[in-house]
């Protein structure tokens, strides 16, 4: 156990960065991960810290449970730990995590890609359903708002550690993909509850989603195999982008094609 109390330490400023700039992992080639539920979701799935820091208190508390997770065991004193967090209630530990950018793009898998999402809790809420749903890969293109930023994580509530995940894409790279790139259209297309009591919506495909504000790019919309529409009998004008994804991707991983 290393006890470090200055706020000038070198490890703190590195940790800071990670956790209040939602790019520096890029850099650093590390992520931050903040709260007991998040990091048992990464040892679960066999993810290993480089290092685990705890607020003083809970190093008292619960400090020999978390030594044995891996890495270096840094403790903080419980002003210090509340001066990383970017949290409203700070968690009193965390993972310094190691991260690698994905090399590929798996090209036969279920994908969901994001085309310029902005807003990181859409983000996280989507990669939640895809992995919830069966979904293996998640693409960004680039503008889309950071995957491994610590608001993105944790609104994945553990989801990045059960998917490929490769983000700052263009769009040729959607060219490696072996399975029907699918679009949803507030106006084009059959709409979606009639093509799965039809039998006609790929289990095996690529669900595009677009940005908040503008929905998918006209590239996109033009490479798709098929284009469908959510009902909305209501008759508000569009849905929140991870709803309509909540409800693409469950009516996708239960069709029978």
């Amino acid at each position: 156990m290393n006890l470090i109390t200055s706020r000038d330490n070198p490890q703190v400023k590195a940790i800071r960065r990670l956790a209040q700039d939602s790019t520096a992992y890029r850099k650093q080639g590390q992520f931050w991960l903040e709260g007991d539920h998040l990091c048992r979701a990464a040892l679960v799935r066999g993810v290993r810290p480089v290092q685990v820091v705890l607020a003083e208190s809970f190093w008292q508390e619960q400090g020999q449970e978390w030594a044995g997770a891996g890495g270096q065991v840094l403790v903080l004193p419980d002003t210090l730990f509340a001066s990383l967090s970017a949290l409203e209630s700070p968690a009193r530990m965390g993972f310094v995590v190691a991260w690698a950018a994905a090399p590929e793009v798996l090209p036969d898998v279920p994908t969901v890609v994001l085309d310029r999402l902005q807003d990181a809790g859409n983000v996280g809420a989507i990669l939640r359903c895809a992995s919830a749903f069966g979904y293996r890969q998640v693409l960004a293109l680039q503008g889309t708002a950071a995957l491994w930023s610590h608001k993105v994580l944790r609104a994945g509530m553990g989801a990045h550690f059960g998917l490929h995940l490769a983000e700052g894409l263009e769009e040729p790279a959607l060219e490696a993909l072996r399975v029907p790139l699918v679009v949803t259209s507030s106006h084009l297309g059959p709409y979606l509850h009639e093509l799965q009591a039809q039998a006609g919506l790929p289990r095996n495909c690529a669900w595009v989603m677009g940005h908040e504000g503008q929905g998918v790019r006209d590239s996109l919309m033009a490479r798709a195999q098929l284009k469908v529409r959510i009902a909305q009998p209501g008759g508000e004008e569009s849905l929140n982008v991870a709803t309509a994804a909540a409800i693409c991707l469950h009516a996708s991983a239960t069709s029978g094609v």
